[in-house]
């Protein structure tokens, strides 16, 4: 489940986006608590809460006092968003300034990813 990639609790919070953006996890549904999560994946409950934390810092989560965590509504909407601005700075600017520094057509690079809009 975790790797040596990067620190637990940053693999924690993103699974839960994950699950989130992929429609697992909906808006105001209950999340696991730290010590459930801690006790399911093995984990030191600290390392749990600090993702969570995370996750209620960025406006992913939010807290019912005495109650547990829930996914704030919009939170969908809102690492969509992130990961839309990502992708295109992260992968589609890349790739364009590749293919202009090697002599490909951006017209070539359009054809390209229309066949897969096609399928």
């Amino acid at each position: 489940m975790f790797d040596e990639r990067s620190p637990i609790y940053l693999q924690i919070a993103e699974q839960i986006k994950n699950d989130i953006v992929s429609g697992a996890l909906a808006e105001d549904e209950q999340v696991m608590s730290t010590n459930q999560y801690a006790a399911f994946y093995r984990i030191n409950p600290a390392t749990a809460a600090k993702g969570f934390a995370q996750l209620v810092d960025e406006g992913v989560l939010y807290k019912k006092r005495g109650i547990g965590m829930f996914v704030s509504p919009n939170a969908r909407d809102l690492l969509r968003t992130g990961r839309r601005d990502s992708f295109f700075a992260d992968v589609v600017d890349p790739m364009i300034r590749e293919a202009m520094a090697i002599g490909v057509p951006l017209r070539d690079v359009l054809q390209h990813i229309r066949k897969y809009g096609d399928s």
